[in-house]
């Protein structure tokens, strides 16, 4: 797999604007939004704030780094 992230700011309506496209593949699978201050204990940790196909989650997971927020897409599209 083949992972790209491009950095970009997401108008969330909230501070939490730091975030990442992650492709895969030359194919757009989620979108990290970093988490601001204003969540006090999960400060700094990126949210799956959109997923498609098989990345999409009801629950949607937070990650305390990119890493390890790639490792868990990769493991979705396994």
């Amino acid at each position: 797999m083949n992972f790209r992230l491009q950095p970009v700011q997401v108008g969330t309506g909230s501070a939490d604007a730091e975030s990442q496209l992650v492709f895969v593949d030359g194919f757009l699978v989620a979108v990290l939004v970093r988490l601001s201050d204003e969540h006090e204990e999960e400060a700094g940790l990126w949210f799956l704030e959109a997923g498609f196909g098989r990345v999409d989650h009801s629950d949607p997971p937070k990650f305390a780094d990119l890493d390890e927020a790639q490792a868990w897409i990769a493991d979705r599209l396994s």
